[in-house]
Parts: C-alpha cells; sequence; structure tokens
C-alpha cells in the first residue's frame, strides 16, 4: 500500500528537541504474520469495517500484548492501514454509523487486579482524524501535542464512526478485544466507543483470527543518569 504522511487538523507540526537523539518505538508494527484490511476481503466482494468501538490487540501474530506501554513515555503519531471501499459501500457505511469514516487514538489504564484486568478507564485522547481521503493507503498523522503514557498504559484505536482497517482470515495467534458489551457481540452497531475521558469501560469481547492495522509511534522517556 501506498503510505502518507499527514498532520491532524489545526496543529502545527511536532516538536521533540532534541528530536536527533530520541529513540522512536514504533508499537503494534509487524508480528507474523502481517495483516491487511479486508476490503474487499479475499475471495468476496464485501468489504469489510469496524465502527463505534474502541478496541486494542490482545496479539498480533508473535507479539503479545503490542500496546502496552514498556516505560513512561510520549505517542507522537500513529498509522493506519486503509482498505479501499467502493461508492456502494461508502454509503453503506455512513449510513449505518452515522456519518464519514472517523479515527483517535485513546490511552488507557487497564485494571489491576484479576477481576478488573479488562476494566480500562480512558486516560486521554487525540483530536478525530477523517480518513476517506487516505482510502488504499497506510497514512501516518503526527501529533502537534504529544500524548503523554506511562508505564503499563495500553494505547487503543477509537472508532467514532466506522473505517476499513480489520484484516480477517487471520491465524487464531492474531486476536483483539473491544469495547462492546459482553454477550452483544455480534451487535456490530451499538455505540460502544469510549469517548468519556476519565470514564470506565469493561472489554468483554474478543475476536480471533482477526487485527486492527493500526500502529503508534512512541517515544519513551530517556534515562536519567544522575542516579536520582
Amino acid at each position: 500500500m501506498k503510505r502518507a504522511l499527514a498532520t491532524l487538523p489545526a496543529v502545527l507540526g511536532l516538536a521533540l528537541a532534541p528530536a536527533a537523539s530520541a529513540r522512536v518505538i514504533e508499537l503494534g508494527e509487524g508480528g507474523t504474520p502481517a495483516g491487511k484490511p479486508s476490503c474487499p476481503a479475499q475471495g468476496a466482494t464485501d468489504c469489510q469495517a469496524v465502527g463505534r468501538v474502541t478496541g486494542y490487540m490482545g496479539r498480533s501474530g508473535d507479539k503479545n500484548n503490542p500496546f502496552i506501554i514498556p516505560r513512561a513515555g510520549r505517542i507522537v503519531a500513529f498509522t493506519i492501514a486503509l482498505g479501499r471501499p467502493n461508492s456502494r459501500e461508502r454509503s453503506f457505511f455512513n449510513d449505518l454509523y452515522g456519518g464519514p469514516p472517523q479515527v483517535r487514538i485513546s490511552v488507557l489504564r487497564p485494571g489491576r487486579t484479576r477481576r478488573t484486568r479488562l476494566t480500562h478507564r480512558l486516560l486521554r485522547q487525540s483530536g478525530r482524524v477523517r480518513v476517506d481521503r487516505y482510502f488504499g493507503s497506510s497514512p501516518t498523522f503526527v501529533f502537534g501535542r504529544p500524548l503523554r503514557v506511562s508505564r503499563g498504559n495500553r494505547i487503543a484505536l477509537t472508532v467514532p464512526t466506522w473505517t476499513p482497517s480489520l484484516a480477517l482470515g487471520l491465524g487464531r495467534s492474531n486476536w483483539w478485544r473491544s469495547s462492546r458489551r459482553r454477550g452483544s457481540c455480534s451487535n456490530v452497531s451499538q455505540r460502544a466507543q469510549q469517548q468519556s475521558i476519565g470514564g470506565l469501560r469493561n472489554y468483554g469481547c474478543t475476536y480471533f483470527t482477526a487485527r486492527l492495522t493500526y500502529s503508534v509511534t512512541y517515544v519513551p522517556d530517556p534515562r536519567r543518569t544522575d542516579g536520582r
């Protein structure tokens, strides 16, 4: 797929001074096997999309918990691989999900006990990005104001409307969790997107053999050498 670079609306750019020595890590990139958006699905004519939900990968091939933050730092950008729905499919999804395709990045804090580990608090969130201008490519969106993250935070994709960024037909080592209600996992039109800062949501639905096709660019804080 073609790769494009874009900035979020009304942002001035990315400042990482001094940026030359910053270590940059791409969370969620790669894994075995890699997933491409099922739009149209292989051997089918219908586009597969995800809508009105917040989700994260629990495992991507050989990578377990690929979106867990290992050390405090900042999320400075994200990349999303997009399918190419036709005009009929775009109209269908626009009607079903209430508008053109939009995505944003969310910083979640999971519960710390076995009982609450699937309950996540929304700490902060990026602005919304409309992505239909980039169908058929993998654009990277840079944050003017990076998202602060702490060790153990989880980085999720929130879809206020819909996006053709779902890869299907992969092995069972690929699975993601969603903010949909337990027992209603097949109801893909419910309004399950987590967008209230400070709010809690239980991620009760797990989808195997599938992948959300996004990654985030993370810059960990430098390690102190002064002994403090």
